[in-house]
Formats: C-alpha cells, structure tokens, sequence
C-alpha cells in the first residue's frame, strides 16, 4: 500500500471513529493530508468504497492481532480474554469507540454494502466466541452468550470513551469473564 492510502485510511479512520460515516467528506480528509480532493478520489470513487475497505481493514487488523494472541492462550477464559484484550487495545489506542460500532449505530443509514460489512464483523465477532464457548456450553447457549458479550463490550467502549474512564470497560469485561469462570 503507498504511504498516501495508508495515511487517508488511518485520517478517514480516526475521524469516522471520532465523527461518524456521515460527518466525514472527501475534501476534509484531503485538506487533513495536504492533498487535492482529487487524490482521494484516485483511491476511492466514492465514500462507500472508502468504507468498505476501512471496514475490511479493520476486520483483517481486529483477527490478525487476536490470532497470536489466541495461540499463546491456555485455556477457553485465557482465549476468551484474549478477545476482550483486542477490544481494550483498540480503545485505548485511540480513546475512541470501535470503527464498527461508530458504523453499527448508523447503519439504517449506510450504503446497504457498507451496513452488510459492519454487520459481517459483528457476525465474525459472534462466530468466534460462540465456537469458543461452544467447547462448554450447547451452540444454542454459547451463540446467546456471544451475542451478549459483543454486545457489552461494544457499549463498554461507547461508555469508557464517553466518560473517559477505561474502568468501565474493564470492569465490564471482567463481569463476563467472572460469568464464565463459573462454568
């Protein structure tokens, strides 16, 4: 990837993380990087192909740096920590909320294509936790409880970044994997 693309995918990333989908234009992300409108356009037709490979980098960053994370984990609640790790990470990393929950919460309003995307990483998020948990739960029950803890952690970012206080979300994390402690 040229340093330029990558450099309108961080800025276009930031600010839609900061902003939402709809309050970020191609002229903005252009003055942000000292380039034309035009240069934008060179990479992306339209706003709808800038989100859709924001979504899929974002997904392909979200599994790579779970996987060795994963890997290193002993046990399902080290795994499943492990998950809660990369949530936490790319909160504080950026003291914003998840790329796709920013998204998720204007989907109604998104390119179709776009809100497919977002709802792919979400189901990918589902996918995983449920064949964890499913290792000591039915699929029926660990599916329910994926559901729950993406969730959780999608507001515990919203949450954290709002108030500014990442506790929230660390305790909000810790209350779920307190429920799998029990199992």
């Amino acid at each position: 990837m040229t340093d330029t693309l990558e450099q309108l995918l961080d800025t276009a990333e930031s600010a839609i993380r900061l902003r939402g989908y709809h309050a970020v234009s191609f002229r903005e992300l252009a003055d942000d990087l000292g380039i034309k409108s035009a240069s934008v356009h060179y990479y992306f037709r339209q706003k709808e192909d800038l989100g859709l490979a924001l979504v899929e980098r974002y997904k392909d960053r979200f599994f790579k740096t779970l996987e060795p994370r994963e890997a290193q984990a002993d046990g399902l609640l080290a795994r499943v920590e492990a998950f809660c790790s990369v949530y936490r990470d790319a909160l504080v990393g950026s003291d914003r909320i998840c790329l796709c929950g920013m998204l998720g919460a204007e989907s109604a309003g998104l390119p179709p294509a776009l809100a497919a995307s977002v709802a792919d990483f979400f189901e990918s998020n589902v996918k995983w936790l449920t064949d964890t948990l499913s290792e000591v739960m039915t699929e029926a029950e660990a599916q329910c409880k994926a559901v729950r803890m993406v969730a959780t952690l999608q507001g515990a970012m919203m949450l954290a970044s709002s108030l500014k206080n990442y506790g929230i979300f660390d305790d909000a994390a810790e209350e779920n994997l307190r429920e799998l402690k029990s199992l």
